[in-house]
């Protein structure tokens, strides 16, 4: 396929999941919701189910307001709303992480909004670098595989599990090729990146592999385009068409993201030495530089800096989530470790139910003009 033609085969997924949903059950597939995030989907993968992410949508909150305040993470709540909506039914079961407030509150609203389709914890430690959070971890995912046996019928093989986690390293490769090689191509614009990473959330990973690495050597043969003015976005979540087409029509190239729906999923593969779920537990426990990750040294802020840096990003636009703590917690900490890199740096606030973006469009704009002078 052309680039073109793989271009829209993301798109195509990218903005009809429920399409891809119902077409994964027409073949007799089960589905298992991930919602976010670092959701153990190597588990889904290796009982023969259909790991789908669940990140809630752009929608108008209604029902779900029922559950939930006002002030909390609209993510969440959108998630609940859909649920609520009948927009997930078909699937088996959702597993839902702990590692922030809004998330546990999600898991347990849950259970009494969406009775139709079971609740599955999985309750990852904080604490996780010492040999204790290890163990920790892998008691969740054992508990997490006796929900699914329940809710699935399906039976978990620990040999099968060996095999998705190379499944799943294989993808974590093709998609730090592609963010390499999209570097180097302006000409693909932040919409088209989006719908790249958006996608791998509702296909099997070995499928959107596939495609990926064919999208990556296409590229590598044709030139690259007009170059644009170079950035780094972080946050939790970039995929809203409304600020993607602001990006793209001020000029802006995305040669890098720390965002948590995106490249940090990528960063940690599975290791090679131990029992499958030891690797797989190995895996949580070696991740790094998240907001959502407990860390008192904050080796995010680093990473972010010397990225845009060693990618010669003009500067950071950080996308932060209305009422997420822990990316609010950040931005001061980022903000000056850029100011300390002569690294341009600008905060917008994004929202699931937000409609009208022209505010977050003055800023970028305001931010590219600032961009623009210090070139």
């Amino acid at each position: 396929m052309t680039v073109q033609e793989l271009l829209g085969r993301f798109h195509e997924v990218a903005v009809h999941p429920a399409a891809q949903k119902d077409a994964l059950l027409a073949q007799g597939k089960k589905i298992v919701l991930t919602a976010p995030v670092y959701t153990p989907e190597e588990i889904i993968h290796a009982m023969g189910a259909v790991p789908m992410g669940a990140w809630g949508g752009d929608l108008e909150l209604e029902n779900s307001k029922k559950y939930f305040p006002a002030f909390i993470c609209s993510i969440a709540q959108s998630i609940v709303e859909l649920g609520m909506k009948g927009v997930y039914e078909g699937v088996s079961a959702i597993v839902i992480p702990s590692l922030c407030d809004s998330l546990k509150v999600l898991g347990e609203n849950w259970k009494y909004a969406v009775p139709s389709i079971p609740f599955i914890p999985m309750t990852y430690p904080q604490n996780r670098k010492p040999a204790f959070g290890q163990t920790f971890t892998l008691a969740g995912y054992q508990r997490v595989i006796a929900d699914l046996e329940k809710a699935t019928g399906l039976t978990f093989d620990e040999a099968k599990l060996a095999d998705s986690m190379e499944v799943y390293n294989q993808h974590n490769a093709a998609m730090r090729e592609l963010t390499a090689v999209l570097a180097d191509h302006p000409e693909i614009t932040a919409a088209q990146r989006s719908d790249i990473f958006k996608s791998a959330w509702f296909m099997l990973k070995e499928e959107h592999t596939a495609l990926v690495n064919q999208l990556v050597e296409a590229l590598k043969a044709q030139p690259a385009g007009a170059a644009k003015t170079r950035i780094l976005v972080s946050g939790i979540l970039t995929d809203a068409p409304g600020l993607t087409s602001i990006l793209d029509e001020c000029g802006l190239q995305v040669v890098a993201d720390d965002v948590a729906a995106e490249s940090r999923q990528y960063r940690t593969d599975s290791p090679a030495e131990g029992t499958p779920l030891e690797r797989l537990a190995a895996k949580f426990c070696n991740m790094d530089h998240c907001s959502l990750l407990y860390d008192v040294e904050k080796k995010r802020v680093n990473l972010i800096v010397d990225q845009a840096k060693s990618l010669n990003a003009q500067g950071v636009l950080l996308v932060l989530t209305k009422f997420c703590d822990p990316e609010e917690f950040d931005v001061p900490l980022i903000r000056r470790a850029c100011q300390a890199a002569s690294l341009p740096c600008s905060v917008i606030e994004v929202d699931r139910q937000m409609v009208n973006y022209e505010q977050a469009r003055t800023a970028i704009e305001t931010f590219r003009d600032l961009l623009s002078e210090s070139m």
